[in-house]
């Protein structure tokens, strides 16, 4: 299972996302995270479609994306599309 968050330098809305994605990441060991700064990774971020930060991405472990949000995710949220991801 992995999370994508892609973010900027100067985003508030960012800061609060990594808050969410790290409690996130503790309730969840296995859940592998990926900061991605949308500066750094334009290309990247232009393929997936990426218009907004915070975006947050997660998949499956085939590779399947399971929830894209763009915005502060809540943490609800998070762990319900973690827990599709597992199926």
């Amino acid at each position: 299972m992995h999370l994508d968050l892609y973010t900027s330098a100067f985003c508030d809305p960012c800061h609060r996302a990594r808050e969410v994605v790290a409690e996130a990441q503790r309730l969840v060991p296995a859940l592998e995270v990926t900061e991605r700064d949308v500066a750094a990774h334009q290309a990247r971020a232009a393929d997936l479609g990426i218009t907004s930060t915070p975006t947050t991405i997660i998949y499956s472990a085939d590779g399947a994306e399971v929830l894209r949000a763009s915005g502060v995710p809540t943490l609800p949220r998070l762990l319900t599309a973690l827990a599709q991801a597992l199926d």
